[in-house]
């Protein structure tokens, strides 16, 4: 199962690596609120995973991948709400910060991973190469999960550790601001060649 694993983790790596509505959302968090703002996102994101392999064990996944219809409204409203997020990052940052902006980064970085139609294939295409047919799928499937899990969350925390480095240019008014926008612009990017797709 270590090779297994090793060899899944190998395939998803280039996928993990590229940017996407996850990076940006964390970006915009750490640079809006430092580091521990990071955390919510990462527990989102790998949260949203948890969630795409459940559904990939109850079939659920598998019929949206195969029925056009249920794919295009999966996709189309992964592409909505990156539009919405990306809206409404590019508003002004507020003097005082809210109170639940914690609950509502995890929640942001759920829904992103959640609607996120490549999330779920990864499940669908990548993840069946790399379970042994005579073993119980369940646990491989769990397995192959977590450690997919652990890959994204040291990826994002390697970046926020990055970013920390730059936390006193990020505290900077002008700097947050340019975060913010630079980061509402790429989920709305995003969200719209999700649509388009």
């Amino acid at each position: 199962m270590t090779a297994r694993i090793a060899g899944f983790l190998l395939a998803v790596l280039p996928l993990v690596a590229v940017p996407g509505a996850s990076l940006t959302l964390l970006v915009s968090q750490v640079a809006a609120g430092g580091r521990r703002r990071a955390v919510p996102v990462v527990a989102g994101t790998v949260c949203g995973l948890a969630v795409h392999a459940c559904l990939a064990l109850a079939g659920l996944s598998a019929a949206v991948m195969h029925s056009a219809e249920a794919f295009t409204a999966v996709r189309l409203a992964g592409a909505a709400y990156l539009l919405g997020l990306g809206l409404w990052t590019l508003r002004p940052p507020r003097t005082a910060r809210p109170r639940r902006a914690r609950g509502s980064a995890f929640t942001q970085a759920l829904l992103g991973n959640v609607l996120n139609p490549k999330a779920a294939s990864i499940f669908l295409t990548v993840l069946p190469q790399f379970l042994d047919p005579a073993r119980p799928v369940a646990p491989q499937v769990a397995a192959l999960a977590a450690a997919q899990a652990l890959l994204v969350a040291g990826w994002l925390l390697g970046w926020t550790a990055l970013l920390a480095t730059a936390e006193r240019a990020l505290r900077d008014p002008v700097v947050r601001r340019r975060t913010g926008q630079l980061g509402g612009a790429v989920l709305i990017a995003l969200g719209l060649r999700a649509a388009l797709a």
